[in-house]
């Protein structure tokens, strides 16, 4: 578990940091929250699918299809995708509300990249932050400020009913194995809404959102087939023997898709 501490004068002066060499660190995270703001890259890859953590709705990339392993993070923690989730690329800072409403800098000091020396100071010789930990803290509030927005859009999303079950069933062994805890939009009630909602909708800026959803549905199959293509890596030797067909065949049913879209 990440152990985020406030990045202050007094315990990280005289200390260092190392960029991240890897993201082993999202090794098991079978999904990733996503903001508004990057949906439109996330799309050309990624399924993405709306998750109800700490019960609000939020955009999630989805990147593995069993709990508690991302298909995305390869072997030496190298990431195989071809886009990267910004809630990754800040790590391992983030920003934290206090008590009193203010954001503070905070550093994971389980990450392993904290050191008496190393690539970049959190400070200067002035007591001034350096102009790394500046872009990062712009980068990270902008993610803050569009989280919010994307925390409203799917509030918004959610009490116009638009947000329903995502029922992927995959075949396994011991008969059909819901992948549960994914939602996506419902088509129906969207060309079902009245003017004055679909206005609303729109209005929010939330139709793109809703278009980028549906439409990274396409690479779900992608996923799939990663999952099995690992699977096969590892399973043993006689099952390996066999090809990928046959192994897909045996892991996800007949027709190797065998989940609804």
């Amino acid at each position: 578990m990440p152990n985020f501490v406030p990045v202050t004068k007094t315990e990280f002066s005289d200390k260092h940091w190392q960029r991240k060499a890897d993201y082993s660190f999202a090794a098991k995270d079978a999904i990733c929250p996503l903001v508004a703001q990057e949906l439109h890259k996330a799309v050309l890859c990624l399924p993405i699918a709306f998750a109800y953590i700490n019960e609000k709705p939020t955009f999630v990339a989805v990147q593995g299809i069993k709990a508690g392993r991302n298909v995305l993070v390869g072997k030496n923690g190298k990431w195989i995708g071809k886009y990267i989730p910004a809630a990754y690329r800040g790590y391992p800072f983030l920003l934290a509300n206090t008590e009193e409403g203010k954001q503070v800098l905070c550093f994971d000091q389980d990450s392993g990249l904290l050191s008496p020396e190393g690539e970049e100071g959190f400070f200067t010789e002035n007591g001034e932050i350096t102009e790394a930990i500046k872009g990062l803290m712009d980068f990270l509030t902008q993610m803050h400020t569009d989280r919010l927005r994307t925390e409203n859009i799917c509030d918004l999303l959610h009490r116009k009913k638009l947000i329903q079950p995502w029922p992927i069933k995959l075949k396994g062994e011991e008969g059909e194995i819901p992948v549960e805890g994914l939602y996506r939009i419902d088509e129906a009630a969207l060309n079902a809404m009245d003017k004055d909602d679909f206005d609303l909708i729109r209005h929010a800026g939330a139709l793109p959102l809703i278009y980028c959803q549906l439409l990274s549905m396409q690479h779900l199959p992608d996923l799939v087939r990663l999952t099995v293509k690992l699977e096969q890596k590892s399973a043993p030797a006689q099952q390996s023997a066999g090809t990928t067909q046959d192994y897909l065949k045996e892991l996800f049913g007949e027709d190797g898709e065998s989940f609804t879209l």
